[in-house]
C-alpha cells in the first residue's frame, strides 16, 4: 500500500509541476480575418457560424475556456489548434492561390455535410456550436456560391 501512496503523491507533484509549462496560446486579433470575411463575404448568419464554430480552431484567434490553464489540457487544446489551422486558417486566407482556396471550400462543404465538422470534442463543450440541418444548410449554400466565385477567376497556367 506505500507503494501506491509513493507513486500517487509522486503523480501529484509532477502534475503540479507541470502547470508552470504551457503551450503558447493562439492569441491574435480579429483584424486578421478580415481579408477571409471580404473575399468571402458570407451572409450575417454564415458569419455568425463560422466566430462560434470556427475560428477558436481555425484562426489565429482562440478563445480560451478556463479548464484550458490546466496541463495537460491545454496541450490537448494547442495540437487541436495547430491542425486545425494547418488544414484551414481563416487568419491566412490571402497567402493561398485561387486552386488552394477554392479546394479548401470543397474541403469544407464535404466536413460539414457529413457533421465531421465541427468536432465532436469540441461540441462537448462548445454546445452551442452543433450545428443544425438548417445551419449546415446555410454554410453549405453560402460555400458553394464562394466556390462558383473562384471558378470565374482565370487561374495562371
Amino acid at each position: 500500500m506505500k507503494v501506491i501512496k509513493k507513486i500517487g503523491l509522486l503523480f501529484l507533484i509532477l502534475l503540479l509541476i507541470a502547470q508552470f509549462f504551457r503551450p503558447e496560446k493562439n492569441e491574435g486579433n480579429l483584424s486578421s480575418i478580415e481579408p477571409f470575411l471580404l473575399e468571402t463575404n458570407p451572409p450575417e448568419n454564415v458569419k455568425t457560424i463560422l466566430q462560434e464554430t470556427c475560428y477558436d480552431c481555425h484562426s489565429n484567434v482562440t478563445r480560451y475556456p478556463w479548464y484550458s490553464h490546466i496541463t495537460p489540457v491545454n496541450y490537448w487544446m494547442a495540437d487541436h489548434i495547430k491542425h486545425g489551422k494547418k488544414h484551414f486558417n481563416l487568419s491566412n486566407w490571402e497567402g493561398n492561390s485561387v486552386k488552394r482556396k477554392d479546394h479548401k471550400f470543397e474541403e469544407l462543404i464535404e466536413m460539414v455535410e457529413e457533421k465531421e465538422m465541427p468536432l465532436k470534442s469540441y461540441t462537448w463543450t462548445h454546445t452551442h456550436a452543433k450545428l443544425s440541418n438548417e445551419q449546415i444548410q446555410s454554410v453549405v449554400d453560402w460555400a458553394k456560391q464562394v466556390r462558383m466565385m473562384y471558378a470565374l477567376i482565370p487561374k495562371p497556367e
